[in-house]
């Protein structure tokens, strides 16, 4: 019987390089995260495209969005150019100064009538001078020429009971102002919300500042640039499309003239 032949040995493999070894901190321990049952929560996701939202909610975006498509004409479109920051800040200042008296201020007041009359003296009646609010009051006085600025929300709903009053106020060369924030201006007042406020007098050491904000009102609402038709912006689906056409039109008028 023939012997067997041996294998030839496989020749040794040759290893490669190790990279050094990261030097490790002892300090910090390396705990690998499990997220299998009874392990780490999951990661947070983004899930609002799969939440269905409140009613109201999407009606306010439902809005918002209808708002951007539809055209809106001058008179609407007024009340989205407001004052600058500064600007409203100053007004605000202002505002705050001649505000109302509350409900316990003004059942101090009649107390301190009381007793007055009481003790037999005539208690002394002092028109204060405070800043008006109430939309027929302001309109009031716009007519009768007596305010000296007006001052209106924004976002009042629904827009039909303001979107007269920018005319009105130019047409009787009155200086108002447009400001964020009906519940802004309601504060001053000491309601939740107001539509329009009115200043007809400031003290002697306010006639500078006021002066101040009526130029800067007349120079960007009363006498200030033509306001222009809003609206009309379309969707990114819609957008695209209109590239598109207008890419394939020009395409094919090259077509045409080569």
């Amino acid at each position: 019987m023939a012997p067997k032949r041996r294998v030839a040995p496989a020749p040794a493999a040759t290893k490669k390089k190790e990279a050094p070894a990261k030097a490790v901190n002892p300090l910090f321990e390396k705990r690998p995260k499990t997220f299998g049952v009874g392990g780490t929560h999951a990661p947070k996701h983004d899930l609002h495209r799969y939440v269905r939202w409140p009613k109201y909610v999407r009606i306010q975006r439902q809005r918002r969005v209808l708002n951007q498509r539809l055209k809106v004409p001058p008179a609407l479109n007024r009340f989205t150019k407001t004052a600058d920051k500064n600007l409203a800040e100053t007004v605000f200042k202002l505002l705050l100064k001649y505000r109302p008296e509350d409900k316990a201020a003004k059942k101090a007041r009649l107390l301190r009538e009381a007793e007055a009359r009481q003790a037999g003296k005539e208690p002394e009646k002092k028109k204060p001078v405070v800043v008006k609010f109430g939309l027929n009051h302001v309109t009031h006085l716009v007519e009768t020429g007596k305010a000296q600025l007006v001052v209106i929300a924004h976002d009042v709903d629904p827009i039909e009971l303001v979107v007269w009053l920018p005319a009105v106020c130019k047409k009787m060369n009155i200086p108002y102002i447009i400001v964020k924030g009906k519940a802004r201006l309601g504060t001053v007042v000491h309601q939740k919300t107001a539509a329009a406020l009115a200043l007809t007098a400031v003290k002697s050491e306010d006639q500078r500042e006021l002066a101040k904000i009526v130029d800067s009102a007349r120079t960007s609402f009363n006498d200030g640039p033509r306001i222009s038709w809003g609206g009309g912006i379309m969707g990114p689906k819609s957008q695209a499309k209109a590239r598109l056409r207008e890419k394939e039109m020009q395409k094919e008028l090259a077509q045409r003239l080569g």
